[in-house]
């Protein structure tokens, strides 16, 4: 018998793609700016997203809402619903990535809820993973990768698709800096070469540093979607 080999790849990512049109076409509808906030685990992404959602609330008036993907549990979305945000969890059950048909069910479950019209910025907390995210469109309008300082400036060369793939770069948790061995100079130019173009942000989410900047530029950002 022939060798014969089968992709499975392509008919899982194409059928995604659909999904993604379909959420793109519905955030539209309502206009909800969607962001798919992209790490590895422990990088900071809940401290980050709920000092965003602070700074879009406290500064532009706007409303948001966080689905989360965790492999377990529903600890993250706990602390997003303690601090005033709708919040859905997704438990993947060991898939290292969020997708379209996930997505689908969580905007559903909103719309229900609380109404998708009533929702300004919609996060969407990705399982901490540094490669399969990138392959799935979610019908964001932007991607953001977070890396925090202890996870070491060699992140963007070991790992250069989800660098490549960001709308946006944070690299958080700076306050603690000088305890570790972070080459700056290096990171700068490892993504002056793997993604120039998407801006840099340097923030403590938990302390506030940097964060005013950067929420700045994502009220901007929003309010150019809605031009």
């Amino acid at each position: 018998m022939a060798e014969k080999t089968i992709d499975i790849a392509s008919p899982i990512l194409s059928r995604n793609e659909r999904l993604a049109d379909q959420l793109r076409e519905r955030f539209k509808e309502t206009n909800t700016y969607v962001i798919n906030v992209l790490s590895s685990p422990g990088s900071g992404k809940t401290t980050t997203i709920l000092g965003t959602n602070e700074r879009l609330r406290d500064k532009a008036g706007l409303r948001c809402a966080v689905i989360e993907g965790d492999i377990a549990s529903d600890v993250d979305a706990i602390t997003m619903k303690e601090a005033g945000m709708p919040a859905i969890q997704i438990n993947t059950g060991g898939l290292c990535h969020l997708e379209g048909n996930m997505i689908m069910e969580a905007v559903g479950a909103f719309d229900q809820a609380v109404g998708l019209e009533n929702i300004d910025v919609i996060f969407i907390e990705n399982v901490g993973n540094l490669v399969c995210p990138v392959d799935f469109d979610l019908g964001e309008n932007l991607s953001i990768m977070i890396l925090s300082v202890p996870e070491g400036d060699d992140k963007p060369i070991k790992y250069p698709g989800i660098f490549q793939h960001a709308g946006a770069q944070l690299l958080n948790k700076v306050d603690v800096a000088p305890a570790f061995d972070f080459d700056m100079d290096r990171y700068t130019k490892t993504l002056d070469d793997l993604n120039p173009q998407a801006p840099r942000f340097a923030v403590s989410a938990r302390k506030g540093e940097g964060m005013d900047a950067w929420c700045d530029w994502l009220i901007g950002q929003i309010e150019q979607a809605r031009a």
